[in-house]
Order: C-alpha cells, then sequence, then structure tokens
C-alpha cells in the first residue's frame, strides 16, 4: 500500500479540519511537527511526502530512493531543492493561489495599521488613557490619510494585483516593479505605473513586498536600498521574512529614516526571545497569519488532495519540479 506521511501538519489543520480525503491513495501518517533530526525515519518507508517547511536537499534525497513525491504545502518552496528532486525523479508540486485574498487582506491590514494605529490607540483606552484626558479624543501617534500617497508594490502577481485594486480605491497612487515586465492583467488595474527599482524606492511612501525568497531577493532590504527610499518611508512584508536584512531595517527604525514597518514574517520561524525587531520603534510583527484564514486552509487542503491525485493519475498539476 502506498505511505503518505505529513510532516508539520498541526499549523494548517490544527484540528479543525480533516486530511481524510488523503486516505482515498493510501496509508496516511500526519506528524503536527517534525525536527530536523526525526525527518529521516519518519519518511523511511514514504513515497508521498507532504510538507510545509522541511528541508529537502540533495543529501536527503539521495538517502531516500524510494521517495517519488513531495507536495509542498505552500505556495513558496524554497526549502526544497527542486533541482536535486529532478535528477532523483521526484516530483514536486506546489498550492498556487490559495491564499491571494488572504494575503492581499493582510497586507491592507498592516496598511491600515501603520496608518491608523488602531490596535495601539484600542490598548490605550482600555489601559485608561482617553479617560484621563480632558478632550473628547486623543491620539499619541501620527495618524495618516492614504488618499493621495504612493504606494510601492515590489513583485506584481496575483496578490500584489488584489493589493494594488483596494489601494486604488482608497485612493492611493500606486507603482510597482518586478523582475519581469509588469502586465496588467485587467482593466481596473490600468491605473498601475510600472516604474524602475530605483525610482520604487525613491518615490514610494509606503513600500509593499509581494515577491518569492531567490538568492536575487534575499537582503534586498539592506543598507543601501534603505539610503535610497524617501525618508519616512512605511515598509510592509508578507512575503518572506529573509527579503529584510532585519538588522539594517533596525537601524533605520531608530534613527527615522523608516517610519514604521509591518511584518507577518522574519527571517526565523519561530524567531528568538531576542530577535533584534522585538525592540524597535514603530515596528508591528504579526506571527506569519496572513495565509491563516479557515477559508483559505480548507482551499489549501482541497488543493494538496488533488495535486496527489492528479499525480498518482498520470497527469500531475502545479509542478514545480
Amino acid at each position: 500500500m502506498n505511505k503518505i506521511v505529513i510532516l508539520d501538519g498541526y499549523t494548517i489543520n490544527p484540528g479543525d479540519l480533516s486530511w481524510s480525503a488523503l486516505s482515498d491513495f493510501g496509508e496516511v501518517q500526519i506528524y503536527d511537527n517534525t525536527a530536523p533530526e526525526q525527518v529521516d525515519e519518519r519518511i523511511r518507508d514514504a513515497q508521498y511526502v507532504l510538507s510545509s517547511k522541511v528541508v529537502f536537499d540533495e543529501a536527503r534525497f539521495n538517502r531516500h530512493p524510494n521517495l517519488r513525491y513531495i507536495g509542498a504545502l505552500a505556495t513558496g518552496y524554497n526549502v526544497i531543492d527542486v533541482k536535486a528532486a529532478r535528477e532523483h525523479g521526484v516530483t514536486v508540486t506546489n498550492i498556487p493561489e490559495y491564499a491571494t485574498n488572504a494575503t492581499a487582506q493582510m497586507t491592507i491590514a498592516l496598511l491600515l495599521e501603520l496608518a491608523n494605529h488602531v490596535g495601539h490607540h484600542s490598548r490605550l483606552v482600555h489601559e485608561g488613557k482617553w479617560s484621563e484626558t480632558e478632550h473628547f479624543c486623543f491620539w499619541d501617534k501620527p495618524l495618516t490619510e492614504l488618499s493621495g500617497k504612493t504606494i510601492g508594490l515590489f513583485g506584481f502577481g496575483r496578490i500584489a494585483g488584489q493589493t494594488a485594486r483596494v489601494c486604488m480605491a482608497l485612493g492611493m497612487r500606486v507603482i510597482a516593479h518586478s523582475r519581469r515586465p509588469i502586465r496588467i492583467p485587467s482593466d481596473d488595474l490600468m491605473g498601475v505605473e510600472s516604474v524602475s527599482f530605483e525610482n520604487l524606492l525613491k518615490q514610494s511612501d509606503f513600500l509593499s513586498f509581494h515577491c518569492p525568497l531567490t538568492e536575487e531577493t534575499r537582503g534586498i532590504v539592506n543598507a543601501d536600498t534603505i539610503a535610497t527610499m524617501k525618508n519616512g518611508i512605511y515598509l510592509i512584508n508578507t512575503a518572506r521574512g529573509p527579503i529584510f536584512d532585519e538588522a539594517a531595517v533596525y537601524d533605520a527604525l531608530c534613527s527615522g529614516k523608516i517610519a514604521g514597518v509591518a511584518v507577518d514574517v522574519l527571517s526565523t520561524e519561530p524567531p528568538p526571545e531576542n530577535h533584534i525587531l522585538y525592540n524597535a520603534p514603530n515596528c508591528i510583527i504579526t506571527p506569519h497569519i496572513a495565509w491563516a484564514p479557515l477559508e483559505t486552509r480548507m482551499r489549501l487542503i482541497e488543493t494538496a488532495v488533488n495535486n496527489l491525485s492528479a499525480y498518482l493519475s498520470g497527469n500531475p498539476i502545479h509542478v514545480v519540479s
């Protein structure tokens, strides 16, 4: 019987969903989480593995010649050496587009938090600060009207496109830069302006990142690129943590060069207790939850099942290897 192993299923399904559809294809073994030293033993007899964050490098493929299929439980698959997979005859698939709306929604939530500081002021009210003032209202951080401001989008796939739609509805100017020529997919995005990377940095009041993690994008926000940015810029990252040189971001927040940062991802997840950005001023950090609404995770599991089914039928879909 086919053996299917899920190595890190808890974050996708902490108990509010079901993996039962996979049982149609073989024996299913589900692990909530798998430490690096546990991986080899857990996939020893498996032909098919589903995983989100476990590293599969060439050495691991060498140790597991029976492995035939890896289903990445995410859109990104940078933890899998797809070249080595291909050389070992292992098919790798991913989950494209499942979190487009959810990630755009989170981007806008972070944008609005940077502009209005809703959570911050709510906490102050609950701490009694409003009751202490003699005025009918108060605020202790600058509030920003987004209409007329420029938001830059680094990367212009579906998530960035959906983000652009909402930003334009808020009256923002939207500029974008991508490694590939930008193609406007629909009339409602005709207002998006394609600019060079340098102009993206120089013109953006807010700059949001929507790109995969590659050697080209790793650390693309660094001391040099920050120096090129407009003074008082706000940065948003819902893509991948290592896109930011976090030490450089910390320094720029402390100096005021960057007015605020909102990130849903960090370079190490979970982060250490003393992560450098914890003590940075005007820095909002959420625990990689853009992809996590119930509806989004339902779609992810359904796509993962369909990917494996298509592979077993001889007509694989969403292949990245």
